[in-house]
């Protein structure tokens, strides 16, 4: 992923409005986040742990997304599979909802799916991060296939959020 100045993050947002936007956190340290080994960044609000939000490039363009978890441990399994990724966490996986992008969303309808609770899908595919034993399911995809397959994941649950 090439990386993002707060700025094009802010101006990626499909399901919030502008002025959201402006106020949502977006965090101080863009510049010292492994942008190469990213196919999304992603990252939790300190002020509000149960939002979260995600950017990834698609189509040559940034798209951002704001996440909910939909109550306090709602939706958080005791060992769960992140759907992006495909890693098996214990505990560390949380359903996350989406509110659809335009008149759909401010009507209320949303989009769900589970993601690793620390939105670090990229690096737990590369291999940069451990999610424990047993995590990571004995596959005989290349590294390279499993970016690919978690890239188109992550398209379909945007594609999913903009209809």
């Amino acid at each position: 992923m090439k990386p993002l100045t707060e700025h094009e993050i802010r101006a990626a947002f499909v399901n919030c409005t502008k002025g959201q936007a402006k106020r949502l956190f977006v965090p101080r340290d863009l510049n010292d986040r492994p942008w190469d080994d990213l196919d999304y960044l992603g990252w939790r609000d300190p002020q509000s742990p149960d939002r979260a939000y995600l950017v990834a490039e698609l189509d040559g363009r940034p798209r951002a997304l704001a996440l909910r978890r939909p109550s306090p441990g709602a939706g958080r399994m005791q060992r769960g599979m992140c759907s992006m990724c495909l890693t098996t966490h214990t505990g560390n996986v949380s359903l996350m909802v989406a509110p659809k992008a335009g008149k759909a969303g401010q009507q209320g309808n949303t989009v769900g799916t589970y993601l690793c609770a620390d939105l670090d899908c990229s690096l737990y595919v590369r291999g940069r991060k451990d999610a424990g034993a047993g995590a990571r399911l004995q596959e005989s995809l290349s590294v390279e296939e499993k970016i690919e397959r978690t890239v188109a994941n992550l398209a379909g649950f945007v594609a999913r959020v903009m209809a």
